[in-house]
């Protein structure tokens, strides 16, 4: 199960959907997890490309994961990384490895920072933009 988080006004930029990455936007979006899938490799990749990487071939598909992972590394970021962070304060920056296999870099929310483990189980957080048009994925700790 999949948590909505409403985080405070978003100052920060914002990512720019690309013809190759809209449809993982567009299932985020939908508060859904879309990635691609590869039957030449027999495995789910991350970030979209358009051939699959190794072969080359021409056969990803979109395909629905669960989103749920492990947090495979992280750092708390005492100072922002630039202007536009300044307000966002420490924020614990993370990777997490989907159950599908590949990582994703994100930022874990609703976490005490002494509770942040690597290993632990994390879940899906969608943030809403409506006004930019935009869902950004973010994770907190499995209950």
């Amino acid at each position: 199960m999949s948590t909505t988080y409403t985080p405070p006004v978003f100052t920060q930029p914002l990512p720019v959907p690309t013809p190759l990455t809209q449809p993982f936007w567009d299932a985020l979006a939908e508060h859904k997890v879309r990635i691609q899938y590869s039957p030449s490799l027999g495995e789910y990749i991350f970030y979209p490309r358009p051939l699959a990487p190794r072969t080359l071939a021409d056969d990803l598909q979109w395909r629905e994961i669960s989103g749920a992972g492990t947090l495979y590394t992280y750092t708390i970021t005492t100072r922002p990384v630039s202007p536009h962070f300044a307000a966002a304060g420490p924020m614990v920056l993370a990777v997490v490895q989907w159950d599908e296999g590949p990582k994703f870099s994100t930022e874990l929310v609703n976490v005490p920072f002494e509770d942040v483990k690597i290993g632990m189980r994390v879940k899906p957080v969608f943030c809403d933009y409506p006004e930019a048009g935009v869902t950004m994925l973010r994770y907190e700790a499995e209950a």
